[in-house]
Order: C-alpha cells, then sequence, then structure tokens
C-alpha cells in the first residue's frame, strides 16, 4: 500500500520523526511511503540530523513511487528559511502546501492512507482551520466524524474537539452525543474488527453531575442519547464520573470511551499513551492517522524526538487498510501488526 506523509511545520518534529521512522529498512516492507516535501527541505533536516545514509526517491507524482523505497513528491522547489524550533509563518505556510498536495492525492486515489505530521494550527494561512481531524473531514464532506486516541491500552473519543472550554456546553447535544457513538461504534466494528464493540460513556460535569447537584446535562442530554444508542442495540454504557473511572482502571472493561470534550479524554490518555499513542479520524471514507503528539518546538533540532507515535500511526494506518480491504473482498481479516511483531522491527532496527 502508498501511504502518503505530509511533513507538517517544518521547524518542529515532524520531519525528524518521519525520518527516523524510514531510517529503518523494515518499514519499506511494509508499505510504500510517500513524502510531501521539497528536496532542499528534507535536505536540510538530513544534514541537521546527521542522516547521511538516509536515501529518497524523488518523483512529480505519487504513481510514480517506486515499492521498497521512500520516495518524495517534489511539493516546492525553494530554498526554504528553516528555523528550527521558531514558531513562524513560514512554517505554517509549508505545512499546509504539504496537506494540500497529499490529500489531492488521497482524493485521486494515487494513494492509499495519510499519515500527517504535527503542525501549528495558528500559523496555518487557511481561514477557519481548526487542525488535521476538521480540514480533511470537510475535504471529503464528512459532518458525522470522530477524533480517536489510540493505544495498546486504551481508546478514546471525543464528543466535542478543539473548541474553548467556555463553549462546550452549547456543543453537547443528545443528536451530537448519540452520532459519536454510533460512529465510533461503526468504525470499532469496520476498521478495527471489532465484532460488538462495548463503549463507555463519560459525564460532563464533576462526579457526572451528583444526579443533578452539579449540573443537569447528564439527566437531560447525556442519558437519553445513551439511552437511544441502547435502544438500537449498541452496547453502550455510562454515564461516568471521569476521575474515578480513569482512577480506577475501568477503562479496560471497554473497547472505547467517549469523553465528552478534549482534555477530559486526552489528559488521561497522554498520562499513559504520550510517547506511543495514536489519532485517528473515525468514519472518514478514507484513512488518516498521526502521531498523537504535537510540534515540540522546544526539542526540535536537537534530534531527541520519539519517532514512536508517527511509527505506531503508520502501522495504524497499515492494519485499517488491511482490515477495510479484507472487508471489501469478503475474506478473513488479517491479523493486525501485533505488539510482538512491532517491538521485533525495532528491535532489528536497534541491532542494525
Amino acid at each position: 500500500m502508498k501511504i502518503g506523509i505530509s511533513v507538517g511545520d517544518i521547524n518542529g518534529i515532524g520531519l525528524e520523526v518521519i525520518l527516523k521512522t524510514f531510517s529503518n529498512p523494515s518499514m519499506t516492507e511494509l508499505c510504500t511511503p510517500i513524502i510531501y516535501c521539497g528536496s532542499k527541505t528534507l535536505g536540510f533536516h538530513k544534514k541537521a540530523l546527521n542522516l547521511t545514509e538516509f536515501n529518497y526517491n524523488g518523483i512529480k507524482s505519487a504513481d510514480q513511487a517506486l515499492p521498497r523505497k521512500v520516495n518524495m513528491v517534489y511539493t516546492w522547489e525553494e530554498e526554504v528559511e528553516i528555523k528550527l524550533g521558531e514558531e513562524n509563518e513560514t512554517g505554517g505556510k509549508y505545512a499546509l502546501l504539504s496537506l494540500q498536495a497529499a490529500v489531492a492525492d488521497l482524493k485521486s486515489g494515487k494513494i492509499d492512507a495519510l499519515v500527517t505530521a504535527p503542525l501549528s494550527k495558528a500559523n496555518i494561512p487557511l481561514e477557519g482551520f481548526i487542525g488535521h481531524t476538521g480540514y480533511i473531514a470537510k475535504e471529503f464532506g464528512v459532518e458525522n466524524h470522530a477524533m480517536m486516541l489510540l493505544s495498546e491500552e486504551l481508546k478514546v473519543a471525543l464528543v466535542t474537539e478543539h473548541i474553548p472550554i467556555t463553549e462546550i456546553g452549547q456543543h453537547i447535544t443528545i443528536q451530537k452525543v448519540y452520532d459519536k457513538i454510533k460512529t465510533i461504534y461503526k468504525t470499532l466494528k469496520n476498521d478495527f474488527g471489532i465484532a460488538n464493540p462495548k463503549i463507555a460513556v463519560l459525564g460532563l460535569n464533576p462526579h457526572a453531575g451528583d444526579k443533578g447537584a452539579i449540573g443537569k446535562e447528564e439527566q437531560t442530554i447525556i442519558l437519553p442519547a445513551i439511552q437511544k444508542a441502547k435502544d438500537e442495540k449498541i452496547v453502550v454504557y455510562g454515564c461516568y464520573s471521569a476521575d474515578g473511572f480513569f482512577g480506577t482502571k475501568a477503562f479496560q472493561q471497554f473497547d472505547v470511551v467517549l469523553a465528552m470534550y478534549h482534555d477530559q479524554g486526552l489528559i488521561p490518555f497522554k498520562a499513559m499513551a504520550f510517547e506511543s499513542g495514536v489519532n485517528f479520524t473515525a468514519a472518514l471514507p478514507v484513512i488518516r492517522t498521526s502521531p498523537d503528539h504535537g510540534t515540540a518546538f522546544d526539542i526540535a533540532g536537537k534530534g531527541i524526538a520519539n519517532e514512536t507515535s508517527f511509527r505506531n500511526a503508520v502501522y495504524t494506518a497499515i492494519d485499517v487498510f488491511r482490515t477495510r480491504h479484507n472487508e471489501h473482498q469478503n475474506s478473513a481479516k488479517p491479523l493486525p501488526l501485533s505488539q510482538f511483531r512491532r517491538e521485533k522491527f525495532r528491535m532489528d532496527f536497534v541491532k542494525d
């Protein structure tokens, strides 16, 4: 399969984790990577990381990509002023160019999946841009999508994503919570091969509202949405008080946890899997994953960024592609890349 890769902010750690991931020759046995970048930009990061033996195949179009090679589509030709660790307009400009080129090829079928390296939303020169998830969903005309974070221990999905805390309440409705439950139910079945997913739903308020004493949303919105999903034979439970739910490790009894807002779900997730987690956009007709971290300007250029999350994002894209493809062919589902196999690739690379 062909995996397109947008490079994110060129002043951040995106290209570092990309180059480190595909310096492992085992990766091109699993997929054909296609990076959307400029040769001088890629060369700058190669030199900064002292990856003198890292080679790639420069191409004008993704359909020219060679298997068992790292490929790079010439997305811009000019030499760009790169200031590692600095958040500026240049980083945003080229992050958007890379993303737009990759999404165009995803639409046309030239690539089978997209893995996006991190960017800074504030620097993207596109009105209304609030992140990869919303941008890609809009490009494919999908309204009922969901941001999911995945790790070996925990899957978390969000009802609301990148909005201010003061606006969360007005975005929590019965229909929206119900739609998110249905969306993640379908994606766990269709993309991850879980036959009968078990879903947990968190409350919005402290102690899940304490029966209305600390807020009414649980009783008037969240519980009716859960009941609506139960009426359709979806296995869903809640709503749970977030602190006790994670504190007692109750999440281990479920296939996915639906949180009401960004930090409610992502703080416990990143506490457990910051360097290994994967961001997955559910309910798209295409496959998109990314690492669960940001641009990390504070360590950009120091050569210390951990590529595990980005590598796992590639693995997840491969797993979902294989599951979807075999569903389409009505054949037996392939086993996902197991933790053992992932560890084997890592150890082979260390030994090399």
